[in-house]
């Protein structure tokens, strides 16, 4: 989600002393001595967008004819009540910067350009005026940075206006600092491991980045930093998506418990442990994650501990504009709906049907395939399984979205993005419900139809509500089969899909699961395949959909669907062999994806059932073995949950979980799965810190990258499937 925020438009009115700058105007094309970084992004403006440059609410800007142009109003008291800038610019104490850029306006004028800190004291090292006039000019600003501060802003000042005018800037460069963007990554031991460890009865292998062509000697050192076992490396050569020349340890005759490392030469890993308990805590943390994540309720200091406790967030108390009541966007509709509830999608505090449809499917389908374990939730002790309880929270909300027709509208969000950091009950936004789409009808059709066969054991009254609403989005669904979510939006995302083939399949397989009804099951028009499933793939679920109720199925559809499913399990398993770091993801075209952890956990989550239906060991040994992946033995040495290894993340990006940004507020609460590497590298933080990244190490824990290290309910409830999967298979 978009991650603009922090603008400086309430700078105190001193600023601190500015070290002497030069200014110099010179014509347009003027030489100037190259520098080795370059500090922005996006300085000439040629693609049409002026992202990731901010301008003050007070002075409305665009990317016009390749410039980045501002209406200054008239009327302002100080400089920087009109501004225009870019945030997380670094500043290295004592290096030497030079800021250039063109500039013409409507009227001649005298602005300001500096480069200071973000946040008080707002200290200026850089800072220089420049006469701008009517034609086009050129200028450079230089001087020397007295502070090292990584997320430091250019600013243009220009308020204190006597006549509104229009300013247009292009060709902005800030260059210095020895530094190279992104800084020198530390990625610690050579020595790859699952920083939370091994099960005993399961696979126990670590990654060695290491350019030596033989094998080498590896030790298990106990607690004692005595040698537990020993044995030789297995040369693995290069890895395409690391960059890395690898070997591999495999020590998984070893199955006594306690804490170890693993020590190859003078290098040694992380410590982990070897228990046979070692992902129950894991487990109810992941589904922790939800509770942490609802709206419309108070998050309670008893179940989570007064840093995360928490407001009803958009419960219709000031400042919110609240979920009780909530009016269309314009064009989408002419009335209002309740919609209260649900689950926070991400970073942001939207609402999707598409993204938390398919969470809430993920963990009834992990209840049936794991059972239930005990969560710090106010529904706890109650006759229903609590991962029923907090999945009902997200059910509750999918079904208000829906309209008496049977249609479902596609999400509710704010009219327009908000700032990082925001806690849910602060925020002010108005809230706007958008409009109806085939795919989110056909996902409350699937999870309806999931809710009405596992809940009729513990609340008839509820489970009856899901079928009568699966129902009544199959048959909408059919009468308006190509009614898409626009692939454009602002204050939430779009979670746009033009192909709907897909979530007709899932629908169908689920209400067969549900019913029993043929004619559902002739509906079922795909498979599972290695492209897996997410919320804009679903095909794939059909198959798992109709795994869980095999018992409607004859016995030669049964033995063709474990025939399918471990056909797939095959690739994954060879693609997970094929790579260094043994992920079982591997892109077909080379390039991560957004949520690339999540596409791990899901592909694990394929070997699971493999292993559910064919028995074979193999199976469930990859899907243990996908969660090393995840948790440290990969191409950063980063494991990708908060709370859970020596090196984890805790900067995702977050409105409340915000300490990065406030030391007021939270770190990510534990078991929060971070998004990982993505090549798209889609935010500025990514682009500037990141540039040439090999694909598997597009990755940085910084709370401004959305791209790579947000959260996501869909995200989360892979983790919670998958350990839970782990947990009771020990």
């Amino acid at each position: 989600m978009s991650f603009r925020s922090r603008l400086a438009c309430a700078l105190t009115a001193t600023l601190t002393a500015t070290l002497t700058a030069t200014l110099i105007a010179t014509p347009p094309g003027g030489a100037h001595a190259a520098t080795p970084y370059e500090r922005v992004l996006n300085g000439a403006f040629d693609g049409g967008s002026k992202e990731p440059w901010w301008s003050s609410e007070t002075t409305p800007s665009r990317a016009e004819g390749g410039r980045l142009c501002a209406d200054v109003p008239a009327g302002t008291a100080n400089p920087w009540d009109s501004m225009i800038g870019q945030n997380d610019i670094p500043l290295e104490n004592g290096q030497p910067y030079k800021l250039t850029f063109t500039a013409v306006a409507t009227k001649s004028v005298t602005i300001k350009a500096i480069a200071q800190m973000s946040g008080p004291p707002y200290t200026t090292p850089i800072a220089g005026e420049a006469q701008v006039g009517t034609s086009v000019r050129a200028f450079e600003i230089t001087g020397a940075s007295t502070i090292a501060e990584t997320k430091s802003q250019i600013a243009f000042q220009m308020g204190g206006a006597a006549e509104a005018y229009t300013l247009c800037l292009d060709d902005i460069s800030f260059t210095g600092g020895v530094i190279p963007p992104g800084g020198v990554r530390d990625l610690g031991s050579p020595v790859r491991v699952n920083q939370v460890g091994y099960l005993p009865g399961g696979p126990k292998r670590a990654t060695i980045v290491t350019p030596g062509t033989r094998p080498l000697t590896w030790r298990l050192l106990d607690a004692a930093g005595r040698a537990a076992a020993t044995g030789t490396t297995r040369v693995f050569g290069a890895d395409a998506m690391s960059g890395d020349h690898v070997h591999t340890a495999d020590f998984t005759r070893y199955r006594a418990r306690g804490t170890f490392r693993l020590a190859v030469g003078e290098d040694v890993s992380e410590p982990f442990e070897i228990s046979e308990s070692l992902y129950g805590r894991l487990r109810r943390d992941a589904l922790a994650y939800f509770y942490h994540n609802r709206s419309g309720i108070p998050i309670e200091a008893k179940h989570v501990g007064a840093a995360y406790a928490r407001p009803a967030g958009h419960a219709g108390v000031a400042p919110n504009q609240g979920d009780l009541d909530v009016p269309c966007a314009p064009g989408a509709c002419d009335y209002r709906m309740d919609v209260r509830g649900g689950w926070y999608d991400a970073g942001d505090h939207g609402k999707y049907v598409v993204n938390g449809a398919l969470a809430a499917w993920q963990l009834i389908d992990a209840y049936e395939q794991a059972g239930d374990v005990r969560l710090a939730i106010p529904e706890a002790g109650g006759t229903m399984p609590d991962i029923l309880d907090e999945a009902k929270w997200e059910l509750d909300f999918l079904l208000r979205m829906q309209r008496p027709d049977g249609m479902v509208h596609h999400k509710i969000h704010d009219a327009a993005w908000t700032g990082l950091p925001l806690r849910p009950e602060a925020d002010p936004q108005a809230r706007r419900l958008f409009p109806v789409s085939t795919a989110a009808t056909l996902n409350v059709a699937a999870a309806g139809a999931r809710c009405h066969r596992v809940y009729r054991r513990f609340d008839r009254a509820f489970s009856a509500r899901c079928l009568e609403a699966a129902k009544k989005a199959w048959a909408a669904a059919h009468r308006n089969p190509a009614l898409y979510a626009p692939a454009e939006s602002v204050g939430g995302g779009p979670y746009d899909d033009t192909k709907v083939s897909d979530e007709f399949s899932w629908a169908a397989a689920e209400l067969f699961a549900a019913t029993g009804r043929r004619s559902y099951l002739e509906e079922v028009t795909t498979g599972l395949t290695t492209a897996n499933f997410s919320w804009k793939e679903t095909g794939g679920l059909a198959d798992l959909a109709l795994a869980r109720a095999r018992g409607r199925l004859g016995p030669v559809s049964r033995l063709r669907l474990a025939a399918r499913v471990a056909e797939v399990a095959d690739a994954h398993l060879a693609d997970l062999r094929a790579q260094g770091y043994a992920n079982p993801f591997l892109p077909a075209d080379g390039m991560y994806v957004w949520g690339s952890s999540s596409a791990t956990a899901n592909t694990a989550l394929v070997l699971a059932y493999a292993h559910e239906l064919t028995r074979l060991p193999k199976y469930r040994e990859g899907a243990l073995e996908s969660l090393d992946y995840l948790l440290g033995r990969n191409a950063l040495n980063q494991s990708y949950v908060t709370g859970y290894g020596e090196r984890a993340g805790k900067n995702q990006h977050h409105r409340f979980w915000a300490h990065q940004l406030d030391p007021a507020l939270p770190y990510p609460a534990p078991g929060s799965l971070a998004g990982g590497p993505n090549s798209g590298l889609q935010d500025p933080v990514a682009q500037r810190n990141l540039r040439g990244c090999a694909p598997a190490k597009c990755y940085i824990d910084d709370i401004g990258s959305y791209a790579t290290n947000e959260v996501a309910v869909n995200w989360n409830s892979a983790l919670a499937w998958l350990t839970a999967y782990a947990d009771t298979t020990a």
